[in-house]
């Protein structure tokens, strides 16, 4: 008796040991995954925040009457190379936009190049021993600073690092998501409502639900393929645009919205059901006045969920051709557009040492999105949970 009460202590203790040593791995996994989120979002952040300032010097602009002297003699020209080729070339379009600064000369602040912009943040540049020199008298002079980069988030893409900027891509995403959502959300809600409260158990309906389970666990790159088979090449839906991607998106969203708004649908308890039916409510209006309402919370986290992961999608879009160089927004849907998760892949694969700062930023900037759409979800749920 004494020797199996051993034994039984010795096997407690080993169980003991072994919950200890699956608490204390657990422990260590969460703590890894969290340090490795740290360290990359402390990364984004110090290569990142550098792009939301923007150096600009102070200089004289000459507006000669003479357009063919522009904009080569438009300023100085100890500091003319040290100044922005973008901004040079939009002078005698302000001019023309503006006829009273013909004949003038005013000092202003414009827009440095992108070596002046990385030598004033410290970092590495190109630039001469002459160039640094003037730049350093200039600061000196307190004719050259850092400003905050509001062309950043006005400007669209271009070739010019200074110049660069995320407003054409984000009304490409907001393009593309209104369209994924005036598919996706009115398609899979009423196909969830469907399978889940008219259709009968048999074999095609089961067959149905192996298929959308399955649809939304393959790669989303398939969906690209898909999206340029059905939408461009049979439906003649213009490439590169905001409705080719926006249906697109809504093919790898639906899946994600139907077994959302299903499980929503599953949740609400079948005694409302038999209450409705037993005043006399046929299945439609037990489904409209009453199932739907109730399970609206979980239907709506889901759908924003399926956006937040189809805002950011790029394989799909690098197939169907949203990976284009689009400097000026789009002001249809039929029009090239680009979106925030291809223009951050643009900027990631070019060459100039200022391109590290925008694409650090423009992580940072889709993160912030994607937080703030997750949050709305949760905000909703509990909004609506508290109202039904």
């Amino acid at each position: 008796m004494s020797q199996s009460l051993d034994d039984i202590s010795r096997q407690l203790k080993k169980r003991h040991r072994k919950s200890a040593r699956m608490k204390w791995l657990s422990f260590g996994a969460l703590l890894l995954a969290g340090v490795f989120l740290v360290l990359f979002l402390a990364d984004m952040l110090i290569k990142g925040l550098p792009a939301f300032q923007q150096a600009y010097i102070q200089v004289e602009v000459n507006y000669s009457e003479r357009a063919s002297e522009l904009p080569l003699a438009a300023v100085e020209a100890d500091v003319r190379e040290l100044v922005s080729r973008g901004y040079l070339r939009l002078i005698p379009n302000r001019m023309e936009a503006n006829p009273d600064l013909l004949g003038t000369q005013r000092m202003e602040w414009v827009l440095a190049d992108d070596e002046v912009d990385q030598y004033l943040q410290g970092a590495d540049s190109s630039l001469s021993a002459k160039h640094k020199a003037v730049v350093d008298r200039l600061t000196e002079a307190g004719r050259a600073e850092l400003q905050f980069n509001t062309g950043f988030f006005t400007n669209g893409d271009s070739k010019l690092p200074e110049m660069a900027g995320l407003a054409s891509a984000a009304v490409g995403s907001v393009m593309l998501l209104i369209v994924t959502l005036a598919f996706a959300f009115p398609v899979g809600v009423m196909t969830a409502v469907y399978l889940e409260e008219f259709a009968p158990d048999n074999r095609f309906t089961r067959f149905i639900d192996v298929n959308i389970n399955n649809l939304a666990a393959i790669p989303s790159i398939l969906f690209g393929l898909l999206g340029l088979a059905i939408f461009i090449n049979f439906f003649g839906a213009p490439r590169s645009s905001a409705l080719a991607g926006g249906l697109t998106l809504g093919l790898m969203t639906l899946p994600i919205i139907i077994i959302t708004a299903r499980a929503a649908l599953s949740s609400v308890p079948d005694s409302i059901r038999h209450a409705a039916f037993g005043v006399g409510a046929t299945r439609w209006q037990t489904v409209r006045d009453h199932v739907l309402p109730l399970s609206m919370p979980g239907i709506l986290t889901g759908s924003i969920i399926g956006m937040a992961q189809a805002l950011g999608e790029t394989a799909p879009l690098i197939i169907i051709g949203m990976i284009a160089f689009i400097p000026d927004a789009p002001t249809s849907f039929t029009q090239a557009a680009t979106v925030l998760p291809a223009q951050i892949y643009t900027w990631a694969s070019m060459p100039e040492s200022a391109y590290v700062e925008r694409t650090a930023a423009g992580i940072i900037v889709l993160l912030s999105v994607l937080i703030t759409l997750n949050a709305t979800a949760v905000y909703l749920r509990k909004k609506f949970e508290h109202r039904w």
